[in-house]
């Protein structure tokens, strides 16, 4: 019996692309990429702050279809469409991540697939096997 669990939220890409929104191996969970889209509709378009809430809200509701909590993230990714958006979607982290403390990178990329979005996340999880 595999270990290996997928999660799809639904949306075409995943379909598309040939992807799933999550993955859990074992005691890891991988989110893919996640953004504001909702439904096909960015959200906040122009507010970092707002697009990373949301982001991040995303990628932890894909964790829990899979069994995985906030407490169980140990690393995050921001892309991020312009750097001088880096203090709110740090502020947007820290209100997540906070008392989790994950190891955390952000990067300012040249483009997202979508101009009006201005971040992109990703979280990766680990939890110990249960017995």
């Amino acid at each position: 019996m595999s270990t290996v669990q997928r999660y799809n939220s639904g949306l075409p890409w995943e379909d598309a692309v040939g992807f799933s929104r999550a993955v859990a191996a074992g005691p890891h969970c991988y989110v893919s990429g996640s953004t504001s889209i909702i439904d096909g509709v960015v959200h906040h378009e122009g507010d970092p702050y707002k697009q990373a809430i949301t982001a991040f809200t995303v990628a932890l509701e894909a964790l829990a279809h899979l069994g995985f909590a906030r407490e169980d993230v140990v690393r995050t990714r921001m892309y991020v469409l312009h750097t001088r958006d880096m203090d709110d979607i740090g502020r947007a982290h820290k209100e997540f991540f906070d008392a989790v403390r994950p190891a955390a990178t952000m990067l300012g990329v040249a483009r997202l697939v979508d101009p009006r979005m201005l971040v992109e996340v990703e979280v990766d999880a680990y939890r110990e096997e249960r017995r």
